[in-house]
């Protein structure tokens, strides 16, 4: 009986075995589990990879929208610019002022050294858009006719091109108009129906 006892304390091949098992089991659990992981890693890297692609696709696709735009700008800006001044005068004013802009003698006022040319732009776009009356002293000669009035004939842009024209054209030396300055004349005179006097003109600060 003793002995027996004994034996049965010894541990069995078969008891070991089965200890060996359940100690691996464990590890063999967390390798399953190292292992899915690694596996659903594997499985996201591409899908992130497509999402990252995606994105940077689409910022692409928007850099190329905006710069295929630019030319829509920059052709806007080419309709923007000031028609041909030179043609302008030629077909609106060299009849009486000429084409050199020496006017004629007595008769109508030069534009070559005119102080209405190259003074204050605002009174020259008046003269223009509703026409100039009576005496008027140009480069120490008095004239005494009328200019017929160009506003309802000629656009805002048309007008800043001959000004312009004008006052850099035989010598003259003065700024361009734009056709923003034309309007805002024209605006703050639409209620004129009548042509203006040197009197009228010189009052204008």
């Amino acid at each position: 009986m003793h002995l027996d006892r004994t034996l049965s304390l010894i541990p069995t091949s078969e008891h070991m075995h089965r200890t060996s098992e359940r100690r691996r089991t464990p590890r063999a659990v967390m390798a399953l589990a190292l292992a899915a992981i690694a596996g659903a890693t594997v499985l996201t890297m591409p899908a992130l990879a497509g999402a990252q692609s995606k994105s940077t696709a689409s910022k692409s696709a928007a850099t190329g929208a905006k710069t295929a735009a630019k030319p829509a700008k920059t052709s806007a800006a080419a309709k923007q610019q000031l028609p041909d001044g030179k043609q302008v005068y030629a077909t609106t004013c060299a009849a009486c002022h000429q084409a050199t802009g020496e006017g004629v003698a007595g008769v109508f006022p030069p534009l070559v050294g005119s102080e209405w040319v190259t003074g204050d732009e605002g009174k020259l776009a008046r003269i223009i858009l509703h026409g100039v009356t009576g005496p008027i002293e140009v480069a120490g000669e008095t004239f005494n006719g009328m200019m017929p009035p160009w506003g309802g004939t000629l656009k805002d842009a048309d007008i800043a091109a001959v000004i312009t024209y004008v006052r850099s054209a035989w010598g003259n030396k003065a700024a361009p108009v734009t056709a923003a300055k034309v309007a805002s004349v024209r605006a703050a005179n639409s209620s004129r129906t009548t042509p203006w006097t040197a009197a009228e003109l010189a009052a204008i600060k």
